[in-house]
């Protein structure tokens, strides 16, 4: 693959400094690399290109910082099946799992089209008003519906059209297995292999302590509405995009039908990661 797309974390200087090399690398080796305009004179050998016109620009997207330049490449790609590679950049880190040392080998190895994807489910989620649906949105993490101060809210939640609960709680989060060690996680969610085809719908902090996380297969539907006299209450998508709703507000949550494809490194599994970032014990030789 010749037409490499980078998505750099701006405020980090590591991250800049990485991209100019990995453009220069590139445009050594017969490729070419894109990055976004407002970084473009920060890295003198890569093309400029605005946000809109990456999906139709690269064969490969590279992301330069943490798991919300991650996040953030996917919302650019917009369903487009473009393989991704993160690199870590940031603190944690469950996406962008490369470190810099692995990134060059990898990179020769992406040129030459020698290299395996993973495939990571999205989430459809749709806001709707009266019947009508305002907005839609992809996201790979989570969907989350929450207050904006400290009063427990209320959630008729539907699955598949049949009633389960009106969870009285601060918020209720309806996440994918790659979502599972996101904000999930710190709701008690379970952990969920990356790769599994299911939805987990965890509520946060519950007045009542046996309201716990569920998981339900992938082609079931969660429909969460607003109950009567709510108010400040927000749909928060993949931590980045906030949308008020109001009382009566209904928002649809599927599997939406465009995946996205993370680039694997063959001497680091899922496990490798968890044991890293969650600081789990080490097994002594």
């Amino acid at each position: 693959m010749k037409k490499i797309g980078l998505v750099i974390k701006a405020s980090n200087p590591e991250a800049v400094k990485l991209g100019s090399e990995m453009a220069r690398w590139a445009l050594k080796t017969g490729g070419q690399v894109f990055v976004d305009s407002g970084i473009a004179p920060n890295i003198p050998d890569a093309i400029a290109v605005q946000p809109e016109d990456f999906p139709g620009s690269v064969e490969v997207l590279i992301v330069l910082g943490g798991d919300g330049t991650m996040i953030h490449a996917v919302r650019l790609l917009n369903g487009k099946k473009v393989p991704i590679l993160g690199v870590n950049m940031g603190s944690l880190g469950f996406l962008t799992s490369i470190t810099v040392k692995e990134v060059f080998p990898l990179l020769d190895r992406i040129m030459r089209d020698d290299f395996q994807t993973e495939e990571r489910m999205l989430l459809s989620v749709a806001h709707t008003r009266q019947g009508e649906t305002i907005s839609r949105f992809k996201v790979l993490n989570d969907a989350v519906i929450k207050g904006d101060n400290a009063r427990l809210i209320r959630l008729e939640t539907r699955i598949n059209q049949e009633y389960v609960n009106t969870y009285r709680a601060d918020g209720l989060i309806i996440a994918t297995p790659t979502g599972s060690t996101a904000y999930s996680l710190s709701a008690n969610g379970p952990i969920l292999y990356p790769t599994i085809h299911s939805i987990i719908v965890a509520p946060i902090c519950p007045f009542n302590l046996t309201n716990r996380p569920v998981v339900i297969p992938d082609w079931m539907t969660v429909d969460v509405t607003v109950s009567p006299d709510q108010s400040n209450v927000e749909l928060i998508l993949d931590g980045q995009v906030d949308v008020p709703l109001l009382t009566g507000d209904t928002v649809k949550i599927k599997r939406a039908e465009a995946s996205v494809y993370l680039i694997k490194y063959e001497g680091k599994s899922y496990f490798d990661i968890l044991r890293e970032r969650l600081m789990w014990e080490v097994k002594r030789p």
